[in-house]
Formats: C-alpha cells, structure tokens, sequence
C-alpha cells in the first residue's frame, strides 16, 4: 500500500468516525474539523499513534456528506429492503454507508471498487463479516446506479 492510500484509508476511517460524531453530539462543522485536526489525525491517544490522514481528504468527505446528506440518504433508502429505513441501521452503519456513498457521487477521481473495498474495510474496523458484507452490497448497487 502506497503512503498516500495509508493516508487515505485513515482519512476515510476519521471521516466515519466525525460523521459519527456530528450525528451523535450534533458538534458544528467547523469546531468538528477543527477538533480532528488538532487533536485526532495522526495523534497519539492512549498510548496508540494513528496513521497521519490526508487532512484535505478527510475534509472533503465530512463536507461533502454534510452538504449532500439528503441526497446521499436517497440513494441509500432506495436500496435497503423492504421495510428498513436509514434509522434502522445502526448509527455507525449510517456513516460507513453515507461517506462511502458521497465518494461514490462525488469523487471520480476514485475507482469504484476501491471506493467499496475501503469502505468494507472500514465496516471491518466496527462489525463482524456480515455487515461488512452488507456494506460492500450496498456501496456496489449505489456505484452501479451512479456511475454508469
């Protein structure tokens, strides 16, 4: 793995965790970011040192979810199953789905599928197989339907 995909992958996983943050503490945006910048990426908490984030990166997606929430939850709704709803989901699911699907929308610059395999990647970090599974379904179905 290159430096700027370590970077990256640890970017996505901040990002997870301030959407996370947003929802739960409803923190504003800016004192959100800054919080992160000063005090989580690339920090050392608890005697563990966190892979530096590409700040403009992180930046991007926690924006970016934020600016675009409505639309993102669109997309998401429209491929759960029948009878599930978004507050159905667990509160950190919501944040792996969204974020994965903001990138999906809005950064071409990343291939699909490691757009998907980052964010199951990430969905590893919080649950078992088969919610990284679901993650990985639902982030395919969103990427087929935007970006073909």
């Amino acid at each position: 793995m290159t430096d700027r995909a370590k970077t990256r992958s640890a970017a996505r996983l901040a990002a997870v965790q301030a959407l996370y943050q947003r929802e739960m503490e409803n923190t504003p945006l800016p004192l959100l970011l800054n919080e992160f910048h000063q005090h989580r990426l690339g920090a050392t908490i608890e005697d563990v040192t966190y892979v530096h984030a590409e700040v403009s990166f992180f930046d991007d997606i926690v924006k970016g979810v934020d600016a675009r929430r409505d639309e993102i939850d669109g997309h998401i709704v429209a491929r759960l199953a029948k009878g599930w709803t978004l507050e159905r989901l667990d509160k950190p699911m919501r944040q792996i789905l969204r974020a994965g699907t903001y990138e999906l929308l809005a950064r071409l610059d990343v291939s699909t599928g490691t757009v998907i395999s980052e964010y199951v990647d990430v969905a590893h970090a919080f649950y078992d197989q088969r919610e990284a599974g679901f993650v990985n379904g639902l982030l395919d179905a969103i990427g087929k339907a935007v970006r073909s």
